[in-house]
This record gives C-alpha cells, sequence and structure tokens, in this order.
C-alpha cells in the first residue's frame, strides 16, 4: 500500500472514532443538559462549550501542527479527549451542569485538532487524489454514525443513579484507541524552506473570491446542520418520541453526513467543485421542506438524512475548494481561519438553538435557515461566473 493511501486509511479511523465521540456527545449532551440545568432553556449550553473548546482552540492547533507537525497535535487533542470524558463523568456523577460545560470544552479541543485529519489527508496526497482523499478520511465517519449513538442507547443508564455517566465514560474509551491509531500515521513535515516562508498575509489571502466562497460553504453549511441537529432530540422528546427513536435519528443523520463521502470526491472530479457544493444547498433547503410537513418520526428521519447529505456536499467542496487557496507554508492560517470560522458559527448556532427552540419552536428554526442557504447558493453562481469571465 502507498504511503499516501496508508495515511488516508489511518487518519479514516481516526475520523470514525472523532465522529464515534461526537455523535455520542450529540444524543446526549442536550438531555443531560437540561437533566442538570436549572434553567431549561441552557440545555444545549454544554453542547455549546464544545464548539466553543474547538473554536478558541482551532486556530493555535493549526499553528502547532505546522511547527511540531499533524501527529503530534492529533495526539495531544485525543489527550484533551480522555480528560474532559472524565470530566463530564464526574459531572453526571456529582450533578454538576457546569462540570459537564467544562468536560465538554475539553472535549471540544479533541473535536478541534481532529477537524484537521482532512487536511492531514490532502496534505500528503497528489494533486489528483487529493479531493478523493478527503472524502475518503471523512468517510470514515460512518462508523461513528453507527457506533456513537448505538453505544450512548447501551450505556447511558450503565451507572445507576447518574444517567449518561456510562455514555460519556465511553468516550474516554474510544479516544485512547485513537491515540493508539495516530501513533502509526506518518504525514510528511513542511520543509525547512516552507517553515521559513510565511507565505502571503491572511489579510489578501481571505480576500480571494474562491477562500470567500469556500469558507462561506462550510460555514453556513455547517452552521445550518448544527442549529437544526441540535435542536432535534429536544424537538422529538418534545413530540413525546422516545429517546431510541431520537438515537435512531440522529444515527441516520450521521450517515447521511459522511455516507455519500464514498463518491462526493468522485462528483466533484467529474462535475466540478462549485456544482457540487450548489447541491449541496439544494438538498439542504429540501431538508427544511421535510422538516416543516410534518413531526412523526419519519419526517424527522428524512429531514436530517438529508440535512446531513447537503452538509455533506458543501463541507467537502468547501475544504476541496480551500486547498487551492493557498500555498504549503500558508495553509496552517488558511485551514485556522477556515475551521475558527466554522467554530465560531457553530456555537452560535447551538447556542441559540436551544433558546430558539424554547422561546420559538421548531418551525422558525428551520425557516430560519433558509436565507443562509440562499446566500451561500448566490455566492457559489457568482464564484461560477466570475471564473468563467475572461481575463
Amino acid at each position: 500500500m502507498s504511503s499516501e493511501k496508508k495515511n488516508v486509511a489511518l487518519l479514516s479511523a481516526c475520523q470514525g472514532l472523532l465522529i464515534t465521540n461526537n455523535s455520542i456527545l450529540l444524543t446526549t449532551n442536550g438531555l443531560a443538559g437540561y437533566a442538570l440545568a436549572t434553567d431549561k432553556s441552557l440545555a444545549t449550553l454544554p453542547f455549546t462549550a464544545f464548539i466553543l473548546g474547538a473554536a478558541l482552540t482551532t486556530m493555535p492547533a493549526s499553528m502547532l501542527m505546522r511547527r511540531y507537525g499533524r501527529r503530534a497535535g492529533f495526539m495531544l487533542g485525543a489527550g484533551f479527549g480522555v480528560a474532559g470524558a472524565l470530566v463530564c463523568t464526574a459531572a453526571m456523577l456529582l450533578h454538576n451542569f457546569w462540570l459537564l460545560c467544562a468536560g465538554a470544552l475539553l472535549v471540544g479541543i479533541y473535536n478541534a485538532n481532529g477537524q484537521y485529519y482532512r487536511f492531514a489527508a490532502a496534505d500528503s496526497a497528489s494533486a489528483s487524489f487529493k479531493s478523493k482523499a478527503i472524502s475518503l478520511v471523512l468517510a470514515g465517519g460512518i462508523l461513528g454514525g453507527l457506533l456513537g449513538p448505538e453505544s450512548s442507547k447501551y450505556t447511558k443508564d450503565l451507572i445507576p443513579d447518574a444517567v449518561f455517566a456510562g455514555s460519556y465514560f465511553s468516550l474516554s474509551l474510544f479516544c485512547l484507541l485513537s491515540l493508539a491509531v495516530l501513533s502509526r500515521i506518518q504525514i510528511p513535515p513542511l520543509s525547512v524552506a516552507e517553515q521559513r516562508d510565511q507565505g502571503r498575509p491572511l489579510t489578501v489571502i481571505a480576500r480571494h473570491p474562491a477562500f470567500v466562497v469556500a469558507v462561506l460553504s462550510s460555514v453556513i453549511g455547517y452552521g445550518a446542520m448544527n442549529l437544526l441537529m441540535t435542536a432535534t432530540p429536544l424537538a422529538m422528546a418534545a413530540c413525546q418520541h422516545p429517546f431510541s427513536a431520537a438515537a435512531l435519528v440522529i444515527q441516520w443523520h450521521v450517515i447521511g453526513m459522511y455516507g455519500p463521502s464514498f463518491f462526493t470526491g468522485a462528483l466533484i472530479k467529474r462535475f466540478g467543485v462549485i456544482a457540487v457544493m450548489l447541491s449541496g444547498v439544494l438538498v439542504s433547503l429540501s431538508c427544511v421542506v421535510v422538516a416543516l410537513n410534518g413531526t412523526e418520526v419519519a419526517h424527522f428521519w428524512f429531514a436530517l438524512v438529508l440535512l446531513g447529505i447537503g452538509w455533506n456536499f458543501m463541507f467537502i467542496g468547501g475544504t476541496t475548494l480551500l486547498t487551492e487557496c493557498h500555498t504549503p507554508s500558508e495553509r496552517a492560517k488558511a485551514q485556522g481561519l477556515n475551521d475558527t470560522l466554522i467554530f465560531i458559527t457553530m456555537a452560535a448556532s447551538s447556542l441559540s438553538s436551544g433558546l430558539l427552540f424554547t422561546l420559538k419552536g421548531w418551525v422558525l428554526m428551520n425557516q430560519m435557515a433558509v436565507p443562509f442557504l440562499l446566500v451561500t447558493g448566490a455566492s457559489m453562481l457568482w464564484l461560477r461566473l466570475h471564473r468563467r469571465r475572461p481575463v
């Protein structure tokens, strides 16, 4: 097996373990927060803390990897994941809401580092294999889609009188397994010349039209997805659907997020990155249509599957387009800014998700996603016209 394919296989496994943790947190954090919080409108605050932990450390993680290499950064992140999972376990044992938020924030640092798995695959891939390498790494998330929600169901009541404590403890085990896999990856570091070369200022890179559209695609794709995904377990509970049904919906949502990755790279190569990103916008809008037409389990299931597919096309498309906008010496700051903006948007959407659901309800939340998706689609059409314009 070639080194680039070996790295993709290992990073795909790490992605699966990362998404296992994320899907457990997604399935449990809102309900755990609701159980512990005195003010029920703060139910999604632990998930917001998880996103905030990532937002605060995304850029430092990228710069650390530039200096010490991808593997060092990834393993440090997984170490924070172990610590954070244990703190969350203690929070449920002690029935302490704010300790749960602190533990979730630490797990967020693991998530920040893990988000660079896709870029690490691109670092060591040839130009013709790059979009496929990114897709295949993200395809590992299917493992998380299957294993995470199932694990949360079986570990939810594992520890008596401490609901979800067993689920959080299982996170620490998945993080330890990730450490073992990460020790095997070999990502070529920057050369001495590339480390010395600072490249263009970030303000110059950020003004590039393709960079703007790439970031917007990933940011809005994640923001719309996170807004609706975070509130789904709460909305289903309000509709008297059992926890097992919510876990099933989240499971299929994560499959929808990562399942298309087996062919998204091929679609980008065949039809172009902008066409795939535009398809993601249309699929995400279809999710809203389904969600507004009913509150049966089938409606939640189909809407969340569509939401996952739309995110996949927008996120992989945005990531692929971003790699065209920077040189190797510029990738740390360009990728760091991209992912920082993603996590800031996710923090805002997850925090507002609980408040909006409590104050305004499920219907308005879906309606709010529409204008953001339309603006993003318009920016993609603008870039397509811009690229066709004669020089």
